[in-house]
């Protein structure tokens, strides 16, 4: 673990992808799920949410639908959209809805890059896909190409709703990147008086073997492991005063594991985490980055049952999502129901 500069490094915006909150929609029966963790991300962040549903365009090749039925699918969509609209809180501000026409993917990028500030909500996976595991196509494509922060929800998290996220745990290597998604954590977890996890897992060294280990080679092993161990507790101590000052009930969480990625999937079941917020990348991202994802990240959004607020902070170089070469097929937006 390197030591980082700051505790909220400068130069990085921790706060980017707050300003507004963007619940992504197909027909699924987990439609509901995706717009209760929108509406208490955008309690939460006091922020709009706008339901964004995208009504799937026929391929070029083929026939456009009679314009009746495409008038009786958006008018379905509106009703739809507007059940789901009232918020949980009658207090709080309905949300606006959206419609439009294209590919789901694509659509979704073009309207976040529209919306610099946005947050995404989406469900990993859609209608077609309810019965597989991991990432399905069209949250594949938006993970990849949307250019800000999102918020990831599993078909396996709990259908609240009204969740509330009463334990938060934010994966830290040390790195400012990983860093940076604290200022957004704490406010989170301020808003829902939770309770802030950080953990740290400390990986066994590798050693090149061409032969078995001698007992030097595992002495070795052993004092760096000791050695990082000791950096981190120190590390975490650090992060926790700086946060505990601030009012917040937090804990540290330090642990061995021979892979990272399925030590913090154990650790989030373990500690029965309500909300992982967690940085796109890490220390990896000073090596890799042509990827918008690291190993850790990428690894968890596909295994974890439990909403994941994955952060991309304004600072992190990426690649420009590739929407010139896509027709604009789409239709107006159209306002709420």
């Amino acid at each position: 673990m390197s030591r980082s500069s700051a505790l909220f490094p400068v130069g990085v915006d921790s706060q980017a992808g707050t300003g507004h909150v963007v619940a992504c929609l197909d027909r699924s029966e987990h439609a509901a799920g995706v717009v209760s963790h929108a509406f208490a991300i955008a309690q939460a962040l006091e922020a709009p949410i706008t339901l964004l549903q995208v009504l799937e365009a026929q391929p070029a090749k083929e026939i456009r639908p009679d314009p009746i039925e495409w008038d009786l699918r958006r008018h379905e969509a509106r009703r739809t959209l507007g059940k789901l609209a009232a918020p949980p809180v009658p207090a709080k501000t309905i949300a606006e809805v959206q419609l439009a026409e294209g590919a789901t993917a694509e659509e979704i990028c073009r309207f976040s890059c529209g919306q610099p500030d946005c947050l995404l909500v989406l469900g990993t996976r859609g209608e077609n896909g309810a019965r597989q595991k991991g990432i399905g196509g069209t949250a594949h494509n938006v993970l990849d190409r949307a250019p800000g922060s999102i918020l990831l929800v599993p078909i396996a998290a709990s259908p609240a709703p009204a969740p509330t996220y009463r334990r938060i745990l934010v994966p830290l290597d040390g790195s400012s990147w990983a860093e940076s998604v604290l200022p957004l954590a704490v406010r989170l977890a301020k808003a829902a008086q939770a309770e802030l996890v950080l953990a740290h897992i400390v990986p066994k060294p590798e050693l090149t073997e061409t032969r078995p280990l001698e007992p030097r080679d595992l002495e070795l092993q052993r004092n760096v492991v000791e050695r990082n161990e000791e950096t981190a507790r120190g590390y975490l101590d650090r992060v926790r005063t700086y946060v505990a000052a601030m009012g917040l009930r937090v804990r540290t969480i330090s642990a061995r594991g021979d892979d990272v990625r399925t030590s913090l999937s154990g650790l989030i079941r373990s500690e029965s985490a309500d909300l992982v917020v967690l940085s796109a990348r890490g220390h990896g991202g000073r090596h890799h980055a042509d990827v918008p994802y690291g190993s850790v990240a990428a690894y968890l959004m596909g295994h974890s049952a439990t909403p994941m607020l994955i952060v991309r902070p304004s600072g992190m170089p990426q690649e420009p999502a590739p929407l010139k070469t896509i027709q604009d097929t789409r239709l107006p937006a159209v306002g709420p129901a």
